[in-house]
């Protein structure tokens, strides 16, 4: 039976320079998605899949982050004060009581793979879930839980892919496997931003992992890989060469918000789905894109 899955880490420590000027001094993962930060969507999925250790792998200018998740007394009291039950308990449900948040400062800005490997002294010898803020999926089952579910079938590391069109390939780390069930892929090899007419597949990994503890032997041997960095790609690439790793197709809708483009997606998208404003600003849009 596999172990439990506890840990969740969030590598947090980019400039975000994208999205200039606004993340000058702000994390672009404190970006809001109508009302609510992209790392808070982040942590909310963790938390649907069972983690109850959030570590995030921060940089300079993160304070916020922290600040997001950290107990307000001050701002509780006003909220008390003012009678607003409805902000007060959307406020103490941000992180349950019973989870815990841990921080550390990755020094020099060396890699996803050198970032993940930063959590090793909080994970130890325990399989744990990476999440890549930037890739904001709305699915039905959060996707973290339904690369869980796998996990909790199969044991072994397992990678969130997409298919992306082929002229796209060199955007992202690309898995070339065989197919082992529905949307499953066993993986034979994996490469990191390859081109169009070298990739193995279309099957892009997409900000979603769940790994083993011995990925953190492999990014240790590692020297840096493209962009001079430590590749997490790389270091998945030796893992499956020792132990098996699938890939899951999840199921959902996934936006990049990494880039300008992917974020205004993402608004829309959410804005249409809100409560209490959804109708409203649906009605908006038709009135400022005729025809639709």
């Amino acid at each position: 039976m596999p172990k439990p899955i506890k840990f969740a880490v969030f590598p947090v420590a980019g400039k975000g320079t994208r999205f200039l000027p606004a993340t000058k001094a702000s994390p672009k993962e404190m970006l809001p998605v109508v009302d609510k930060p992209l790392i808070q969507h982040a942590v909310e999925e963790a938390l649907a899949a069972g983690a109850t250790n959030l570590v995030f792998i921060t940089g300079r200018h993160k304070r916020a982050i922290e600040d997001h998740f950290d107990w307000d007394t001050e701002l509780e009291q006003l909220l008390i004060d003012k009678d607003k039950p409805d902000e007060l308990a959307m406020v103490r449900s941000i992180v349950p009581e019973d989870v815990t948040c841990i921080y550390i400062r990755q020094g020099a800005p060396l890699g996803l793979g050198h970032a993940v490997l930063c959590a090793r002294s909080v994970v130890g010898n325990r399989p744990f879930f990476v999440h890549l803020a930037d890739d904001l999926i709305d699915a039905p089952t959060p996707c973290l839980e339904q690369m869980r579910q796998l996990y909790e079938e199969t044991g072994g590391s397992v990678v969130g892919v997409q298919r992306v069109p082929r002229d796209q390939t060199d955007q992202y780390g690309v898995v070339d496997g065989e197919p082992v069930g529905e949307s499953v892929w066993r993986l034979k090899g994996i490469v990191e931003k390859p081109a169009p007419a070298d990739a193995p597949s279309s099957l892009a990994v997409v900000g979603r992992y769940i790994l083993e503890p011995e990925i953190f032997d492999f990014l240790e041997e590692l020297g840096t890989g493209a962009g001079g960095e430590i590749q997490l790609t790389d270091g998945i690439a030796q893992l499956l060469e020792a132990r098996e790793v699938r890939a899951h197709e999840f199921d959902g809708i996934r936006f990049d918000c990494g880039g300008k483009l992917g974020y205004l997606e993402a608004t829309v998208h959410y804005g249409l789905k809100h409560e209490e404003y959804g109708k409203d600003f649906a009605e908006y849009l038709r009135n400022v894109v005729p025809g639709e």
